[in-house]
């Protein structure tokens, strides 16, 4: 491929100077060696494409017929190699991402701004779903990267680890458990509960813990996001089990949020993409920036979740 544009860019250089030497001298090649790549053009094509003398060089009939399809296809590969280079150098392009709504409304936007800054010309393109929607987008490639939680063993994706988020209590301060220290699950299953619904990776984390933990719940509502979840406490309808991270999601004035201290409690949060496949330039760049912006968010987050442990 790569000799087939030298030989093209050879004969486009020779039809415009009319002169080998010329043309020689232009692509950086001995007249000998550019001689040999129009005559190798020509055999590869089936056709004469010069008629030369001493005097002078003319394309022949075939060899005009020919030029403006050979110019076209040099251009479009120099446009190709713009664009190439122009996506690889973060001048131009776009991220997709899935995201869990906590992290969409938490680490994302300081990273998109940060990123904004920086390559101006690359546009980020987000998609705040359920833990499960995240797996289908990765799966179907309609996003370059999800971040969320592994919702089940699934080969086609890989999970690379980012941080964790511990689970706590929300409730408003005028609550029986306010003031309740260490606070456990079986203390908060005594009072109605409000969910998020099925299908989120925290409805799936609570529901392991209650199993393991042998417990009954009564459950006042169920909310497909954490602000929604949020509201439903402010208004008195029951506590509800969020991460740490949905502080960040919603207005918590007047709600109390205390880490839940059983064991297990713990969400794990991934950059998850398909199995087998490699992330463009924008997209590597903008997960690097993400784990910068989430620097002191890990840390505080693995310390959080060795004291669950304890």
């Amino acid at each position: 491929m790569l000799q087939g544009v030298r030989h093209i860019k050879a004969f486009v250089a020779v039809a415009r100077l009319g002169s080998f030497t010329r043309a020689a001298a232009e692509v950086n090649l001995s007249q000998p060696a550019l001689t040999v790549q129009i005559r190798q053009l020509e055999e590869s094509l089936g056709v004469r494409l010069f008629d030369r003398n001493k005097r002078q060089v003319v394309l022949t009939q075939a060899g005009r017929d020919l030029l403006p399809a050979l110019q076209r296809v040099l251009a479009e590969l120099d446009a190709v190699m713009s664009v190439s280079h122009d996506l690889a150098g973060l001048r131009r392009g776009a991220v997709s991402v899935a995201t869990l709504p906590s992290v969409a409304a938490g680490l994302l936007p300081i990273a998109i701004r940060r990123f904004a800054a920086d390559h101006p010309n690359i546009d980020v393109r987000v998609s705040d779903v359920v833990a499960e929607r995240i797996i289908q987008l990765v799966k179907a490639e309609e996003v370059d990267f999800g971040i969320g939680s592994r919702v089940g063993p699934d080969r086609d994706v890989e999970v690379i680890d980012f941080l964790c988020d511990r689970m706590c209590a929300f409730f408003p301060a005028d609550h029986p458990l306010n003031g309740r220290r260490p606070l456990v699950l079986k203390d908060i299953v005594a009072f109605p509960l409000i969910l998020t619904a099925r299908g989120t990776s925290v409805r799936s984390l609570v529901e392991r813990a209650l199993e393991k933990e042998g417990l009954e719940i009564s459950l006042s509502c169920e909310a497909n996001y954490m602000s929604t979840a949020v509201g439903m406490v402010r208004a008195g309808l029951g506590v509800s089990v969020l991460p740490e991270s949905a502080v960040d999601a919603a207005s918590c004035e007047g709600i109390v949020v205390e880490p839940i201290r059983t064991a297990g409690l713990v969400r794990r949060i991934g950059f998850i993409r398909k199995a087998g496949r490699s992330l463009s330039p924008a997209a590597e760049r903008f997960a690097a920036l993400l784990r910068e912006v989430a620097g002191p968010t890990l840390a505080h987050f693995s310390s959080m979740e060795s004291a669950a442990k304890r």
